[in-house]
């Protein structure tokens, strides 16, 4: 079963750190090779995947794997719960179920501005990407949506796999 593998010493960081880096990799792939330009709610989505990358690492070193390695599974966990929440609300910002935070807004133009800084402005809304347009779907589901799925399922994966290590079987 999975979870037995992962209570393994060092497989849970492993996975952590695997899963943190391939979703970043994925990520700035679809920015820089692809040119799709994230919101400020995809990079907010980023984060928790770095957060989680970060405690895979730690876990990957730590000397004494059996003491702290229950609670970086547990703090990874938690982050990915976190970027599912991150995702949901975004989804239903695409869906315009509600609204985006203030920075999901177009940006205005202040046309009482010299040339250069109304340039610097046009410049800036030209990279900028709303929060409630779909850029990439697939089946009808946006990287949001996707998102939303693989941190929920990470999430409940990480926080049982903490769980099983916290467990006197376990040990």
């Amino acid at each position: 079963m999975v979870l037995d593998t992962l209570a393994r010493p060092r497989i849970a960081p492993a996975a952590i750190a695997l899963v943190g880096l391939g979703a970043l990799a994925t990520a700035f792939t679809a920015e820089y090779a692809f040119g799709l330009q994230p919101c400020v709610l995809c990079v907010y989505q980023r984060v928790p995947y770095a957060v989680a990358l970060g405690l895979g690492l730690l876990g990957l070193v730590i000397l004494r794997p059996a003491i702290l390695q229950p609670l970086l599974v547990l703090a990874a966990g938690l982050a990915f719960l976190a970027g599912a929440g991150i995702a949901g609300f975004h989804v239903g910002v695409e869906q315009h179920w509600w609204a985006g935070t203030p920075s999901c807004a177009t940006p205005g133009f202040d046309t009482n501005l010299s040339l250069k800084d109304l340039q610097r402005q046009l410049d800036e809304a030209a990279s900028f990407a709303a929060c409630d347009e779909v850029p990439w779907s697939l089946f009808g589901i946006s990287m949001a949506g996707y998102n939303l799925l693989a941190s929920l399922i990470l999430a409940a994966v990480f926080l049982l796999t903490a769980a099983k290590l916290r467990s006197p079987k376990a040990a």
